[in-house]
């Protein structure tokens, strides 16, 4: 495999990692997940529905032909994700150290690079 493949497909694997190991926390109404969307005025119809939107989002950027889709979609609920912490919830969450603005952040800059490697793809970009 090229550098350029593994790139794309580590691209591809790390934001659908990070959005399907967050599902767990959301369906199963962890406290942490709870608190979160109390916080936002959203919880639970938020928290339940953003869960299936980022567990469709992780499938849209494992296929190849639909990663533009997954990639933009992630975009836009990181963007969402980021947006929250810096207005509401702060950058460190109960204690974790930041580590889901980090998620938040890696997620959003890796389906920021796989929109830009994809643009070709998209429709409203295509020549």
């Amino acid at each position: 495999m090229k550098t350029k493949q593994i790139v794309f497909v580590l691209l591809r694997i790390v934001p659908a990692i990070i959005l399907l190991q967050t599902l767990y926390f959301k369906f199963s109404a962890a406290p942490e997940s709870v608190f979160i969307f109390e916080t936002l005025g959203l919880e639970p119809y938020g928290r339940i529905g953003l869960g299936v939107v980022e567990l469709i989002t992780a499938m849209l950027l494992l296929v190849p032909r639909t990663t533009w889709i997954g990639a933009l979609l992630g975009m836009g609920i990181m963007a969402g994700a980021l947006f929250s912490h810096i207005t509401t919830l702060g950058v460190v969450v109960q204690d974790d150290d930041g580590t889901l603005f980090i998620m938040a952040l890696i997620t959003f800059l890796c389906c920021l690079a796989l929109a830009w490697t994809q643009r070709d793809q998209i429709p409203l970009f295509k020549r």
